[in-house]
């Protein structure tokens, strides 16, 4: 049975909370206090501690933190000298007794004992570390961007619930390769390599409203494309910065996050170009500005019919033309909304939605509900609600809280119609979705 760590909750309690005065610091306080300790004394290092870890290491569910900088953290914030102080022993001396274990009864070769078993602590306490090379070199590199590559394929087949905390904790692995001895042609490789990785680790977070945690990431991988000299790099993540930007209504902040990212355009592939105007047109659609946003669109479309995909970097295989189509018909669903004449943006998230490679699921979705949302507003109710219904049909493994918005976007466009007893129906489920936590 765990031993409850006294030692740790007594010295948490001694310590006064910053937020709440007169009350002692919460577990999930100190969790971010860990975190930012970590982040400010170990090179901008990303942690993402919870009240939950805290609360089972006083538990004794988990004996002693295996990463070192946590262990520090605990000491500096608690103000303990050691960390036998706080509660935590080494298995190998001053470990608490235990009473002594019978042994196991006889079973047959290969047979599994789990009698009494609490399966998730057989896994609370234990850390597996995968030593770190003394050089680096181009194969060192080509790992980080396969794995990148497969939390990228995950996150767009079931959202960024499922990928972003493996992937973060790649990422922490990988980030530690950068001071590795490597000639600096792969030293340049590696930065953009991680700097990739961040960015898929940032943009998983800002799928699931983790906004916090995407910043820091979407940081590191500007840091990263900085040290690596990547253009390309920097503006696909200046990019994706602005979507979060606009995504939390901060609009005037994503204008200059995309109008950054477009710096330099002499360096940038005609793909990374087209990507960029599209979400610049987006944006500018948000503000009202239509006039523009269409000539963003036009730009956009431009650049993409001098694409090249060879020369493209790995994480933009997926601005393939579905994307670009879906893209440029959602910054112009405003405009059609407001004057009726939906078919220039229709025709493109249609369009979108059949060429859709199948691994996109989540970017067929999303064209499916917008599109759905724009029928809804300005056309025929039934035939929103038949492209709805194969959006939900579709979004059945995703977990992603940018899908469960856009869900209730669509419920409020659905409002209108609900004497109607189909999108009555409709929006009954909707609503029960897009409160999901």
């Amino acid at each position: 049975m765990a031993q409850p760590n006294e030692s740790l909750r007594r010295a948490r309690l001694r310590t006064p909370s910053p937020q709440t005065p007169g009350e002692p610091l919460s577990r999930q306080e100190l969790a971010e206090l860990v975190n930012v300790w970590i982040y400010e004394h170990h090179d901008g290092r990303v942690l993402e501690l919870d009240g939950n870890y805290i609360g089972k290491l006083e538990r004794g569910v988990i004996g002693r933190p295996q990463v070192r900088e946590v262990r520090e953290a605990l000491r500096a914030l608690l103000n303990a000298k050691t960390d036998r102080e706080l509660g935590f022993y080494r298995s190998t001396y001053g470990a608490p007794s235990y009473p002594r274990q019978e042994p196991p009864a006889a079973r047959l070769p290969g047979e599994l004992e789990v009698r009494g078993a609490d399966g998730p602590s057989l896994l609370a306490d234990f850390d597996l570390r995968t030593a770190l090379p003394a050089t680096i070199g181009s194969r060192d590199v080509e790992y980080v961007r396969m794995t990148t590559r497969a939390f990228a394929q995950a996150e767009n087949l079931f959202g960024g619930g499922l990928a972003s905390e493996a992937a973060l904790s790649q990422l922490r692995w990988s980030a530690q390769l950068l001071d590795r001895r490597a000639s600096n042609e792969v030293r340049r490789a590696m930065f953009e390599a991680v700097g990739n990785l961040a960015g898929v680790v940032a943009f998983a977070a800002f799928d699931v409203a983790n906004f916090m945690a995407a910043e820091r990431c979407f940081r590191f991988a500007l840091w990263c494309a900085e040290q690596g000299d990547s253009w390309l790099l920097r503006a696909s993540t200046r990019a994706d910065m602005a979507r979060m930007a606009a995504h939390v209504g901060q609009l005037d902040e994503a204008l200059s996050l995309i109008d950054f990212a477009g710096v330099r355009a002499d360096r940038l592939t005609a793909t990374t170009r087209a990507m960029v105007c599209a979400v610049r047109a987006q944006i500018l659609a948000r503000t009202a500005r239509n006039r523009a946003a269409y000539a963003e669109v036009e730009r956009a479309d431009e650049h993409f019919a001098d694409a090249h995909p060879p020369l493209d970097p790995p994480w933009l295989c997926y601005y393939d033309r579905a994307e670009h189509l879906g893209s440029t018909g959602r910054a112009l669903t405003p405009a059609a909304a407001q004057t009726g004449c939906y078919e220039s943006a229709a025709s493109r998230l249609r369009a979108a939605i059949e060429l859709q490679r199948p691994e996109y699921v989540r970017s067929r979705v999303f064209s499916r509900l917008r599109l759905a949302t724009l029928i809804m507003q300005v056309a025929d109710p039934a035939e929103a609600v038949q492209i709805a219904r194969q959006a939900l049909d579709d979004a059945a493994p995703l977990r992603s809280r940018r899908v469960l918005e856009e869900m209730g976007r669509l419920a409020g466009a659905a409002q209108r119609h609900r004497r109607h007893s189909e999108v009555t129906a409709l929006h009954h489920d909707l609503m029960r979705l897009s409160v999901q936590s």
